[in-house]
């Protein structure tokens, strides 16, 4: 008889739905049947099972935080069970030590987690018995009895093991040594939290921080730009003043005397017009997913990936932790049996009748060349009706099945018409897009922006209904959002100067893995180092502060990542040692102990409030409230600091002067704070109200906060 583990109950339950069983407490029993002649047993694991040992379990002294007794750095790694998963391991061991077992199949998910998850309980619980692995890509009927008739030898897969614990490994010296050296170094300087830092996590934050000190440090810069509304008959269009590629003007004065030449009318003096196809988009890869989830429901990156995850237990969807957007042949033969479920919905009966085309031999979809462990996400053959799902699940469904289905309809065809006018000497320019046929759009719902012109001549005369002037200025670049971030982790590094490190980040996809990097941003806010304002990530003075004392360290910056993503990704191929990888990590362990020393002895925490993680004690540098910004305008009693605003001293005596530090959404500088105390104003900001934009100076006037329009 055979032993299947598997990752989860859930996914047990579908390994075993293709077969005639009986599920018990503690296992499902597979019958004889004609894919296991003799019977198997199906259990599983709760996740990870097994987690490496505490610094403690190595040397006492390694137990408490202290700089002196540092780097942690132990001859071996050893694993124990995680806490409260005792029982799950003991009915694995068990089944495997019973004699009626012949040999063990492992099915857990089909990727280097899945397979630590369950070579690591194996291994703790000293298996002995032959090995063959299942690797499929859904957990559908058809797919998973494909996959039983098809398993892997055991030592193909081994590699993948060999890569997930020299990540694991890695990853602990680096977060267990960085981590507590400066954690207690900035505690000698006054700062009194808990500092978690990371081979992924820190340089995902120093995107973050630096994208905040992009906005910060940004001056917009005013420009002008001249707008005519043109009619003709019943139909207006407007057109913008052009000079040579530009619209922008550098002057008001530039921009006024254009409309003071406007004559009233335009005469149309060029028609050029281009037809565009554009084609269908790709399918999902998970941060693509993640990406357009989070743009059009405003979903985090986990919880994308944890309703993906949901659709995938369910057998509707492919396996959502996958890099590629494509499809193998094999894969493309079910399209049809998929596409077919799919329209049995009432929800796509209006956009059956475009779905013509046949995606499988369109190298666009279907390259087994571009699909590594995973082919995209995907709705599967056993796909069942949007219309039972309701909320999120619905929502995520819903985009899949019609990005998988706009495959099969038409490219849109376009005709992008530029429209060059003039008047006396002054060339306008308007541009506008028909959409001839809409082909695919009709299934994905795009919202259009495009702009349609009515019909015009060579030579036409229309009449200028307005002519003025549009006062702007160059905008700052964006704070990321989740969905943002997960893209910008996938090139991060392609800036950096050295050639062989870029080609490295093109090859191993940036920071993080498809499977982390929902998990890495979520760690992020969790650890106090980032927060979420409208749907945007937001660098705490935590995260600001720690970035700041690492400076141009290598642990904050994607090159270290780089070279041990590709050294990692090697492994997993076979084709380099984790033994040498593991005394790579050993040395740059003990070098960021010793560079530790020498950032924070130069850091200055001032203009930092860092908030202590709960029941910390208190101490310099904290949350305390601090006597740092003058006197109250309102009652002269001192100002102190809060976390999130300045308040004063006196308001137990009934002063109720606050200031906060961001307003409407905009983060205000210790600096322009006290300027603004002092009877100045704040630099220029760039303020969102409901749909409005406005350009502004802050200033206080009776204690009370002014707009100072610009």
């Amino acid at each position: 008889m055979r032993l299947i583990i598997a990752e989860k109950p859930s996914q047990a339950q579908k390994l075993a739905a293709p077969y005639p069983s009986k599920k018990r407490k503690e296992e499902i029993e597979i019958s004889p049947c004609a894919r296991f002649p003799e019977g198997a047993i199906v259990v599983w694991a709760v996740g990870h099972l097994c987690e490496l040992q505490e610094p403690a379990y190595y040397r006492p002294e390694w137990k408490s935080w202290k700089y002196e007794a540092l780097p942690i750095v132990p001859d071996r790694f050893d694993y124990r069970i995680s806490k409260g998963k005792s029982k799950p391991f003991q009915t694995i061991k068990r089944w495997l030590h019973d004699k009626s077992i012949t040999d063990i199949i492992i099915a857990s998910d089909a990727e280097r987690e899945g397979e630590a998850i369950v070579r690591l309980i194996l291994r703790l619980a000293g298996n002995k018995k032959p090995l063959t692995r299942l690797w499929i890509s859904s957990l559908t009927e058809q797919a998973v009895d494909r996959g039983f008739a098809n398993l892997l030898p055991g030592e193909e897969t081994v590699p993948y093991y060999h890569e997930a614990m020299s990540r694991a490994c890695a990853d602990w010296l680096v977060g267990m040594n960085a981590s507590r050296a400066y954690t207690t170094l900035l505690k000698t300087i006054g700062i009194e939290d808990v500092f978690s830092l990371g081979r992924v996590q820190t340089p995902t934050l120093a995107l973050i921080v630096e994208r905040e000190r992009e906005i910060k440090q940004f001056v917009p810069e005013p420009y002008f730009e001249v707008e005519a509304t043109l009619q003709k008959s019943r139909a207006t269009f407007k057109a913008k003043y052009t000079v040579g590629k530009t619209t922008k003007l550098k002057t008001r004065q530039e921009a006024d005397d254009v409309v003071k030449r406007a004559s009233g009318q335009a005469v149309v003096q060029s028609i050029d017009t281009e037809e565009k196809i554009e084609q269908p988009p790709f399918w999902f890869s998970l941060s693509g997913l993640q990406a357009e989830a989070g743009k059009r429901f405003g979903f985090g990156a986990k919880k994308t990936l944890d309703v993906a995850q949901k659709l995938y237990t369910k057998g509707w969807i492919s396996y959502p932790r996958t890099d590629s957007g494509f499809v193998t042949p094999d894969e493309a033969t079910l399209f049809p049996v998929t596409k077919a479920r799919l329209l049995k919905s009432s929800a796509y009966a209006e956009i059956a009748p475009f779905l013509t085309e046949n995606p499988a031999s369109n190298k666009r979809y279907v390259n087994a060349k571009k699909v590594s462990d995973h082919y995209a996400i995907i709705p599967t053959e056993a796909c069942g009706d949007v219309m039972r799902l309701s909320g999120d699940e619905a929502k995520l469904y819903d985009l899949i099945n019609r990005r998988f289905l706009a495959a099969f309809a038409k490219p849109a065809k376009l005709e992008k018409t530029t429209v060059d006018l003039v008047d006396g000497n002054d060339l306008y320019r308007a541009k506008g897009t028909v959409v001839v046929s809409p082909g695919y759009r009709q299934v994905v719902e795009m919202k259009s922006k495009d702009v349609e012109l009515p019909a015009l001549e060579k030579g036409e005369v229309l009449a200028e209904r307005k002519v003025e002037v549009l006062s702007k200025q160059t905008e700052p670049p964006k704070r990321y959002t989740e969905g943002a971030l997960i893209l910008a982790m996938k090139v991060a590094g392609r800036q950096l100067d050295d050639d062989e490190l870029i080609h490295i980040m093109k090859e191993v996809e940036g920071l993080g893995t498809e499977a982390t990097r929902a998990n890495i941003i979520d760690g992020l806010k969790k650890r106090g180092y980032v927060m979420l304002q409208k749907k945007e990530l937001v660098p705490t003075d935590k995260g600001r502060l720690l970035i700041d004392v690492l400076g141009d360290s290598i642990l904050a910056s994607p090159a270290m990542t780089a070279k041990w993503e590709k050294r990692l990704h090697e492994i997993g191929q076979g084709a380099a040692s984790a033994a040498e990888f593991i005394d790579q990590a050993k040395k740059m362990s003990i070098h960021l102990v010793d560079e530790a020393k020498n950032r924070v002895g130069s850091a200055n925490p001032e203009g930092y409030t860092i908030e202590p993680r709960r029941g910390s004690r208190k101490g310099p540098g904290s949350s305390r409230p601090k006597p740092s910004f003058g006197v109250c305008p309102s009652c002269g009693k001192a100002l102190v600091e809060h976390p999130k605003f300045i308040g004063c001293s006196g308001f137990r005596d009934g002063c109720k002067f606050t200031m906060s530090k961001q307003v409407l959404g905009v983060g205000i500088s210790k600096d322009e704070l006290k300027q603004m105390i002092g009877g100045g104003q704040s630099n220029v900001h760039t303020f969102t109200k409901g749909e409005k934009t406005f350009n502004a100076a802050l200033y206080l006037e009776e204690g009370a906060l002014r707009f100072e329009f610009k």
